[in-house]
């Protein structure tokens, strides 16, 4: 934006809505007899007064911006995201399990987007965390990360007092801790069981139940619980992690009935199989099979399923509620 905002420029606006009140009052003398017409001209006037105003402060504020954060501007601008070209500014997001791949790109897209990110991390994970927000700050992406072990009730409540305390309020909450511990019932041992329930469910309730009371009090929150297409068909060798997942999805659509007349959304986002760093290392034949498997004919990038995040996260989201977006390729349409 090469033009600069002057202080004339404000005195020039004042001095044009003095000038229309002058006018409106010299209108209301002089057609004291057709009161309702001349309200109505005025009305329009003020009313075209304020929105050049205010277009003109946007553009210098996105000046302002540009000025400040050359490199976040030109990512967000870049990105080829319909989602992340129209910034939500001014809210903070909370993405549990945030420096893993799938969390790395939802954190990307929420920090896109406006957002002041935070993602969290467990202590072995303390010196790649580091790492990783080092890494967030190359690509012009201030994101914060913060220890929290989410299976543990008194520290999830801990850590929301320190964030509310520190930020003022945490407005959006993305669930996204998750382990997986694979192997067919008869030969599951109890504690893999339990590792991944504890991680990824219980933990869903141990965060969100740190966090609701500030949201209910604000009248305003958006829940996004990431779940998995293994949630809703089931798969071999995964009762653990579908049973967790589908226990997600319930959850979700009970407690949006429980907070849809208050300002808060709760949905879910379920990912199909995604190209994550992780499943990329895989031998190329079990890649292949597993994309054969899938209509469109590809993995899922990590940035699709942010996206996906950062739309239901937008203000403008606030009729949706108790829903699921498949990100699956078409592997499952049930």
């Amino acid at each position: 934006m090469s033009t600069q905002f002057t202080q004339g420029d404000y005195l020039d606006m004042i001095t044009e809505f003095t000038d229309q009140l002058q006018k409106t009052r010299t209108d209301m003398i002089e057609n004291w007899h057709d009161p309702m017409s001349v309200s109505m001209n005025s009305f329009f006037e003020f009313a075209g007064i304020a929105n050049s105003a205010v277009n003109t402060i946007a553009q210098q504020h996105a000046a302002a911006l540009e000025s400040f954060f050359p490199q976040t501007t030109a990512n967000v601008a870049t990105s080829g995201s319909a989602v992340t070209s129209q910034p939500d500014t001014g809210h903070v997001a909370l993405v549990t399990g945030g420096i893993g791949g799938i969390g790395t790109d939802i954190c990307r897209s929420l920090a896109k987007h406006g957002n002041k990110v935070i993602a969290t991390f467990i202590s072995f994970e303390a010196e790649r965390a580091i790492e990783w927000q080092k890494e967030r700050l190359e690509e012009g992406l201030d994101i914060h990360v913060v220890e929290c072990d989410v299976t543990n009730y008194r520290a999830c409540k801990k850590m929301a007092k320190e964030l509310e305390a520190k930020y003022d309020s945490v407005d959006i909450l993305v669930n996204c801790a998750g382990i997986t511990r694979d192997s067919t019932l008869k030969k599951m041992e109890q504690e893999n069981w339990h590792a991944v329930l504890d991680t990824n469910l219980d933990s869903v309730f141990n965060v969100t139940r740190s966090f609701i009371n500030g949201m209910v009090k604000r009248q305003y929150g958006r829940i996004i619980n990431i779940s998995s297409v293994n949630g809703l068909k089931g798969q071999f060798g995964q009762t653990n992690y579908s049973a967790a997942k589908a226990g997600m999805v319930g959850f979700t659509k009970s407690l949006a009935r429980e907070l849809a007349d208050g300002g808060i959304t709760v949905n879910t986002v379920s990912p199909g199989y995604v190209g994550t760093s992780l499943v990329e290392a895989m031998p190329k034949e079990i890649v292949d099979s597993i994309v054969s498997t899938i209509p469109v004919g590809r993995l899922g990038k990590p940035s699709e399923i942010g996206d996906a995040v950062a739309f239901l996260a937008h203000t403008n989201s606030g009729y949706i509620t108790g829903s699921d977006i498949s990100v699956n390729g078409g592997l499952y349409m049930g």
